[in-house]
């Protein structure tokens, strides 16, 4: 029943007083089906009352005989044939019924199914049209309204920042890490193609030697003068040189300073 195809039902019958199927139980029979049946049990009955006439003409004539063995055999086995056909033509007309009750039943549910989804599609669109008067009448409705829109729009702009923060926040990470990866191999070629320098500062034992000779002489300065002035033409003599040499070395005896001239480190006399 309903949109769903119908399944073969089983149904019980019994034969009235004329050996005919007229109780069914489970389904009532239409008239038109029960006409058709008199229709076919009708249009058997004359074959049987003609061949039971025949065999009374001929009894006339010959006078009455009592009915052997094999007429009444051949009779039982004519009528049952005869019930066998009748049987089956009601049969096929119950079957035929059935089906059509069948068909009607599943057009019937068709149509309450259409009727009920018709029903719920207009109270839903009333409901609809109902609440778009009620937010268009009512002042705080419209407002609460607009203030969901407004929140909504607001979580979903939180999640997307959010995402968009992570997603930077990664791409950071990547870059930090790949940045400091190629500054390790930078270093690492750099310390292998450049040589290690050990320089030493300008002038260094004279400032030693006035820092010494100021301690001792702290109210008597003017005895450190010597060594001041020796410290000072250091200092020129280094400013002049462009590229200082690896090692500067100022010596007291020779008054000698070493700078870097045409890549090696030549000596001067002050």
């Amino acid at each position: 029943m309903g949109g769903s195809e119908s399944t073969g039902r089983k149904v019980s019958f019994g034969l009235d007083e004329d050996d005919r199927v007229r109780v069914l139980h489970g389904i009532k029979l239409s008239e038109d089906v029960v006409k058709r049946m008199k229709e076919s049990s009708g249009q058997s009955t004359p074959s049987v009352s003609d061949h039971g006439s025949s065999h009374r003409g001929a009894g006339s004539s010959t006078g009455p005989k009592p009915p052997s063995d094999e007429s009444a055999g051949k009779k039982s086995t004519e009528r049952e044939e005869e019930l066998y056909k009748r049987y089956e033509r009601e049969q096929a007309l119950v079957h035929e019924e059935l089906a059509r009750i069948a068909k009607r039943e599943r057009m019937a549910g068709q149509e309450s199914l259409a009727l009920a989804v018709t029903r719920e599609r207009a109270q839903a669109s009333e409901e609809k049209q109902k609440t778009k008067v009620m937010v268009s009448t009512n002042p705080a409705a419209r407002k609460a309204k607009q203030l969901e829109r407004k929140e909504a729009e607001l979580k979903r702009l939180d999640a997307f920042y959010k995402e968009q923060l992570a997603h930077l926040e990664k791409k950071n990470i990547e870059y930090y890490k790949l940045t400091s990866e190629q500054f390790r191999e930078a270093a690492t070629q750099a310390e292998a193609h450049v040589k290690k320098r050990n320089v030493e500062p300008v002038c260094s034992n004279l400032q030693s030697e006035i820092l010494r000779c100021y301690r001792e002489h702290q109210h008597e300065t003017l005895n450190c003068s010597d060594l001041a002035r020796e410290y000072k033409q250091c200092i020129n003599a280094a400013k002049k040189v462009r590229t200082p040499c690896e090692l500067y070395n100022y010596q007291h005896t020779t008054k000698n300073i070493m700078y870097l001239h045409n890549k090696q480190c030549t000596s001067i006399t002050l």
